[in-house]
């Protein structure tokens, strides 16, 4: 059972235009990365192929010869190896995974090159008689069929999230007129673009902005830019404003760089020419990197993974605490162990954070209003207890696997947060900034000391600060080690009421 405590509706940075509604409803659905659909089908390769070998092993070679290591080496190789020349000749290119007869034909080339190897390294080395014929025949023959049937679905799903218009790089053009009538035209002639413009944000009059460009809508201006980014889910900012209009360049960078997206300054019309090496590029067409969307492609692949593993590890081995907890709040005070509490996830979403009920049922603070302070009447007995070591938070180990949240990154606030009636984002500018990441159970800002109870404008700016430069330093290591220092830095319970 779930008490809920806190929250109202987020609050919008500006009303969108009827149109603007109905695009960003159209595109409401999160965007799926192309980088890590091709990264975890690599992984899925690799753990099924070497899982279909350790099967046959197990299931032929073990009853008659007891486990040897060199199958549970030989399996995993394979699937490395197999994964290489895949990507080698394209197979992890999402143009070749919506057409699976295009890769069986590669498939079979480098399933059968893989095997031909094992097998003449097996010939020369002398180690082919220490592998079953019956239990090679059998992996290339599982593995196959293995390919056959997963390229199947995945072609399936590929082409649905296509339609769906999800698996494209979802963009807006920041400036209208002529400027982004020839960038769009240059975008469109690109054989293999997988960008999909969604609208046109521009400030300036019909006059100089038209409300059509090259086919394309201007859906309104840029203080509302911020959240039909949000809502329509978008990968993509593309300022196609001339790099010489720097004050107005600068002045919107400023408002839109909260937005968890790329940010890139279109330049197939600046005359002002760099290296080659400080453009990217779509196609043909070069741009400008401004911002890049933190913890992307690979590092969100590896931050997932991180989270999902650790987070079920938590799980299992904090289980008899979580019981323990339980049962004392049910024994010390009336209504259910678990509440829930609206607070500020990913791009300013609204999530519902799961915690350890803390205080008497009767005297939560339902709009989140008062925050908790030294002595609360309104906190129990085993609340205290459990809000100073922060047991309290132990069932957001849950949100974590469900995506809501990852195990490290800036702790999320309640919705009506507030110093000195003052919400959050009036009292530090760039406040949802970050929102740009998802956030954590713990935090680098927790581990230096920036934890519980806000009461004063220098905290809640200390804690963004300590947030951004996570954003901006992060890596696998860095969670690791604020992962392993939080229990020793939850022994200060100084400021935790």
């Amino acid at each position: 059972m779930m008490a809920q405590e806190g929250g109202s509706a987020p609050r919008n940075s500006a009303k969108l235009s009827h149109r603007a509604e109905q695009v960003a409803a159209q595109f409401a659905q999160n965007s799926v990365s192309p980088f890590a659909v091709a990264a975890w089908i690599r992984l899925i390769d690799v753990l099924m192929i070497s899982a279909i070998g350790l099967a046959i092993t197990f299931v032929y070679v073990v009853p008659i010869d007891g486990f040897r290591w060199n199958y549970a080496v030989t399996v995993v190789l394979l699937g490395l190896l197999t994964v290489t020349g895949l990507q080698a000749v394209d197979c992890y290119q999402v143009a070749s995974l919506r057409t699976h007869m295009r890769q069986f034909g590669r498939f079979f080339m480098v399933w059968t090159a893989v095997f031909a190897m094992f097998t003449l390294s097996a010939f020369f080395m002398r180690m082919s008689l220490d592998f079953s014929r019956v239990w090679f025949g059998s992996m290339y023959l599982a593995g196959f069929g293995w390919f056959i049937l997963s390229r199947l679905v995945v072609s399936n799903v590929i082409r649905r999230w296509t339609r769906d218009g999800r698996l494209e790089r979802r963009a807006v053009i920041v400036g209208g007129g002529e400027n982004a009538g020839d960038l769009i035209s240059s975008l469109e002639a690109q054989p293999h673009n997988d960008i999909r413009i969604c609208g046109i944000f521009d400030d300036r009059n019909s006059d100089r902005s038209p409300p059509m460009v090259a086919g394309y809508p201007k859906l309104g201006t840029i203080s509302e830019l911020v959240e039909f980014g949000r809502r329509a889910r978008i990968d993509m900012l593309i300022v196609s404003l001339p790099i010489t209009a720097e004050s107005r360049v600068l002045a919107m960078l400023k408002q839109l760089w909260v937005l968890p997206v790329d940010i890139r300054l279109s330049a197939h019309t600046n005359k002002l020419r760099f290296r080659p090496r400080a453009y990217s590029y779509v196609g043909s067409v070069p741009f400008l990197d401004v911002f890049d969307k933190p913890i992307a492609d690979w590092d969100s692949v590896m931050k997932r993974t991180f989270d999902i593993v650790f987070s079920i590890f938590g799980l299992i081995a904090l289980s008899p605490v979580m019981l323990v907890t339980a049962i004392a709040i049910k024994a010390n005070s009336k209504g259910p162990v678990i509440f829930r509490q609206k607070r500020f996830g990913f791009n300013n979403e609204v999530i519902d954070v799961l915690k350890f009920r803390s205080m008497y049922v009767d005297q939560a603070d339902v709009a989140a209003k008062k925050v908790v302070t030294k002595n609360d009447p309104r906190v129990t007995s085993v609340g205290r207890f459990i809000r100073k070591s922060s047991i309290d938070e132990l069932p957001q180990l849950v949100n974590v696997l469900r995506g809501e949240l990852s195990l490290v990154g800036p702790r999320p606030h309640a919705v009506n947060a507030h110093t000195e009636n003052k919400l959050w984002d009036e009292v530090v500018d760039g406040y949802f900034g970050r929102h740009k990441v998802k956030p954590g159970v713990t935090g680098w800002a927790q581990v230096n000391g920036w934890r519980g109870e806000v009461d004063n404008p220098e905290k809640i700016q200390k804690r963004v600060e300590h947030d951004l430069y996570y954003i901006e330093n992060w890596s696998v290591l860095f969670d690791l080690y604020i992962c392993i220092i939080t229990p020793i830095k939850l022994l200060n319970t100084e400021n935790a009421y």
